[in-house]
């Protein structure tokens, strides 16, 4: 198992990689921002672990450090045991979850790769909102998209709240970023791929008559008010709308992917 070591000492400096969440969070664009990968709870923790990420280190009450114990096995990495005060005040906020783990980034898959290797893909423009993007990892990951491809505007996957929301599966499901935008979208044609944009307006093509279980698909999905620019969809082989009471002008964009991804698997 993990090295176990106790600390009772708030200003240790053996978890200065897990202190002030609330405040700099790790984040590459914030200030005092590191760029690590954390990880919350066990199912999380534990996706980390199975993951690509480098581990550095975990830190956590005895009772959540236990039920990692058969992931531990042969992990060479330092486990913190602490109370949950002193876990609190290290943190900067109580962790209802009690464990923690952070690693350093790993090799970001490069663009025309994911393209190149998968059939079924999500584009995503000005997705800025972690927790959205968070869900959508998670829709993917359970409705059988290879990989999402991110355009301008959005946000980091790995920024702790979106992994928290994806219960992991940012760690799993390839991404990468499409640095030209929208002019990047020509790779996905030249690999074969149709692309459809997601978009509430009347004229854009039903859903249901859309095809998208068929051949390489890319479905475009905008971020939330205002949606796709039109530049992006203009940049699409079809505009396609989901089916809905006319009372109600646009859904939730990882609900709309999640009704979109099923569409795109074939299921019925």
């Amino acid at each position: 198992m993990a090295r176990v070591h106790e600390v009772t000492d708030v200003d240790d400096p053996r978890v200065d990689d897990f202190r002030d969440l609330a405040t700099a969070d790790r984040r590459p664009d914030r200030p005092g921002g590191r760029g690590l990968v954390i990880a919350e709870g066990t199912v999380v923790v534990e996706r980390l672990l199975d993951s690509p990420y480098p581990v550095r280190a975990l830190l956590g009450v005895r009772k959540r450090l236990d039920a990692l114990a058969d992931h531990l096995t042969g992990v060479d990495v330092p486990a913190y045991e602490v109370s949950a005060d002193v876990m609190s005040r290290i943190v900067g906020f109580h962790l209802n979850r009690g464990v923690l783990a952070v690693a350093d980034r790993a090799h970001t898959v490069d663009a025309d790769e994911l393209i190149s290797g998968s059939r079924r893909l999500a584009v995503l423009e000005g997705v800025g909102d972690h927790e959205n993007l968070g869900a959508l990892f998670r829709n993917a990951a359970a409705l059988g998209i290879d990989g999402i491809l991110l355009g301008g505007g959005c946000a980091d996957p790995l920024y702790r709240r979106s992994i928290r929301v994806s219960m992991g599966h940012v760690l799993r499901v390839p991404f990468a970023h499409l640095d030209a935008w929208p002019g990047g979208l020509r790779t996905l044609t030249e690999h074969g791929y149709r692309i459809a944009a997601l978009t509430p307006r009347a004229t854009a093509a039903s859903l249901r008559d859309a095809g998208l279980d068929q051949g390489r698909v890319a479905v475009l999905l905008g971020s939330e008010g205002p949606g796709l620019a039109e530049d992006t969809i203009s940049a699409a082989d079809l505009p396609v709308r989901i089916p809905m009471n006319p009372e109600v002008d646009s859904l939730n964009v990882a609900t709309a992917g999640a009704i979109v991804f099923h569409a795109m698997s074939g299921a019925r």
